[in-house]
């Protein structure tokens, strides 16, 4: 009998390291238990993907104390630790809260515009961003922002500094930014960031703060411009790329 048993409990987990776990569950709305499509729910732990069905239904690889955030428009996001009952009960419900959003006036013509080429051409301010060229650094070099003489000697010491360069930030880090390859190479995870500006999700998935975010693309010399106007896959690509330079740099 306890021969049998043993037996047992080796089978079940060889079939769990085969195939894994998974949490099947329902998003509804909190307000009215309505359930929700398309929602996107992402493991931060293994940098993988699931979107509810027309039911609200989804389900996603996961192990226990792994991490799934939920994502959807217009709704608070949500992060839920996987216990042993998330992976055991099928179909459990996850409600995610509407936000109050005040629409704000649009400006269409931020600036004063003549009619006359010749007069709004010299109104019209110019984006004076330049990049500076390096050998052997996988994306050509770095944008240099506005071109001032500070612009240039930041360029100049981030350069002659490797040891410096970013440590402070991606040094600590490393396990956290060890997945932008994974986010890179997920398709479903890369069509999601490309219509997001909020950088809510990169600071989840990577752990890092908007506040840190902004001060990489700085300290990799990206342009105001770019941070602020960027989406946030042209961010993650932003970070990886200097990530990788900073690994080169750092050799």
């Amino acid at each position: 009998m306890i021969r049998h048993f043993t037996q047992f409990f080796f089978l079940t987990g060889f079939c769990y390291l085969l195939y894994g776990q998974e949490v099947i569950g329902i998003v509804e709305n909190a307000s009215d238990q309505k359930p929700i499509s398309t929602v996107h729910v992402i493991n931060l732990n293994k940098v993988t993907m699931s979107i509810t069905n027309k039911d609200g239904k989804f389900s996603i690889d996961a192990d226990v104390n792994d991490t799934l955030y939920f994502s959807y428009l217009g709704y608070k996001p949500i992060k839920v630790r996987v216990s042993n009952d998330l992976v055991k009960y099928p179909n459990t419900r996850f409600q995610l809260t509407e936000l109050a959003f005040a629409l704000e006036e649009v400006v269409v013509r931020p600036y004063q515009l003549t009619g006359y080429l010749d007069i709004d051409a010299r109104n019209v301010p110019i984006n004076r961003t330049r990049r500076y060229s390096i050998p052997g650094l996988p994306s050509g070099g770095y944008e240099a922002g506005n071109r001032t003489p500070l612009g240039e000697i930041r360029i100049l010491q981030a350069i002659s500094n490797p040891a410096d360069f970013l440590y402070n930030i991606f040094g600590k880090k490393p396990k956290q930014l060890r997945k932008l390859k994974k986010m890179r190479a997920n398709n479903e995870l890369r069509d999601l960031l490309a219509v997001k500006y909020d950088r809510k999700t990169l600071e989840e998935l990577i752990q890092i703060d908007r506040v840190d975010l902004d001060e990489i693309l700085r300290k990799c010399n990206f342009s105001d411009n770019f941070i602020k106007g960027a989406n946030d896959l042209q961010i993650l690509e932003a970070i990886s790329n200097c990530y990788e330079e900073y690994k080169i740099l750092n050799r």
